[in-house]
């Protein structure tokens, strides 16, 4: 398959969404919705809702019905990076290529930015049609859950802790769980979900989504310490020079490459109940896993 064509058309598809659901730069308050905007159209991959529509496919729906949820997902997601960069919690100049929320709004309007788009994320899920094994409840329950205080919030709060700390592999992979891999899973079976999966293929979307997402962060963290920022588009070598936990501190680069080959390994055995309409998903594992190089 052309995976190029395929995430440049779900990319456009999802950022078409993303417009109508927000609201206009115009709109008062407009400083606000100007900050939410500059975040969410700031030009990232989409990876999150582009894994949710593929999933949708995977499981042999359409992927149109999953865009509120790859939406609502890509809203919690920004919001996430927007607070992330924050002078309180990683203090960095540059996302996405451009200069972060704060530093062009303030910090008081990027920290407002970010809820804005956290509870707007709802408002999305709310345009999700029901189908027979899941309902809006379980929509609701699925996003929560990833985005609260056990899940994604609960990984910031381990990332923080852990500065200038030595951790075990253990609890570095728990971190990376939480904070990145919770999301990332959850954007999957929501996909799957919006398919009305049954029990075996959302139990394989799941499995995909925690290998891939534990691959995504330890690629995420050997490219801090071997890409430049103007390739990786945010600030180079930023977790080193914060004493963060990382997979290349705590257990060397060259097991972070081996280590991010036996999890994308993992997700494509994952897959294998799903058969040949899991193509963009294996293509997506693969993909992700050559950014390395």
């Amino acid at each position: 398959m052309d995976l190029k064509r395929y995430l440049i058309a779900r990319q456009k598809e999802v950022d078409r969404a993303l417009d109508r659901f927000l609201p206009k730069a115009s709109v008062p308050p407009v400083t606000l919705h100007k900050a939410m905007r500059y975040s969410l159209f700031a030009g990232g991959k989409r990876l999150r809702p582009v894994l949710c529509l593929a999933a949708a496919e995977a499981c042999g729906g359409k992927s149109g019905a999953a865009l509120p949820q790859a939406c609502a997902v890509e809203c919690i997601h920004t919001y996430s990076l927007i607070h992330d960069d924050l002078p309180s919690m990683d203090n960095d100049d540059l996302r996405r290529g451009r200069a972060t929320c704060h530093k062009v709004f303030g910090d008081g309007i990027a920290i407002l930015a970010g809820d804005a788009l956290l509870t707007i994320a709802f408002e999305i899920a709310t345009h999700t049609k029901a189908v027979s094994r899941y309902d809006l409840r379980d929509i609701f329950h699925e996003i929560t859950v990833a985005a609260g205080s056990r899940k994604l919030i609960a990984g910031q709060v381990a990332d923080l802790e852990a500065e200038g700390r030595r951790i075990t592999r253990a609890q570095l992979r728990s971190i990376h769980e939480n904070k990145t891999a919770a999301l990332l899973t959850a954007s999957i079976r929501l996909g799957a979900m919006a398919a009305n999966a049954n029990a075996k293929q959302l139990a394989a979307a799941t499995a995909f989504g925690r290998a891939l997402g534990l691959a995504f962060q330890v690629i995420d963290d050997i490219l801090d310490v071997t890409q430049t920022s103007e390739k990786l588009g945010k600030s180079a070598g930023k977790d080193v020079a914060a004493k963060k936990a990382t997979y290349p501190a705590v257990i060397g680069l060259e097991k972070s490459r081996a280590e991010a080959r036996r999890l994308t390994h993992q997700a494509h055995t994952a897959l294998e109940p799903l058969g040949k309409k899991a193509v963009v998903l294996r293509a997506l594992a693969d993909y992700l896993l050559a950014r390395e190089y």
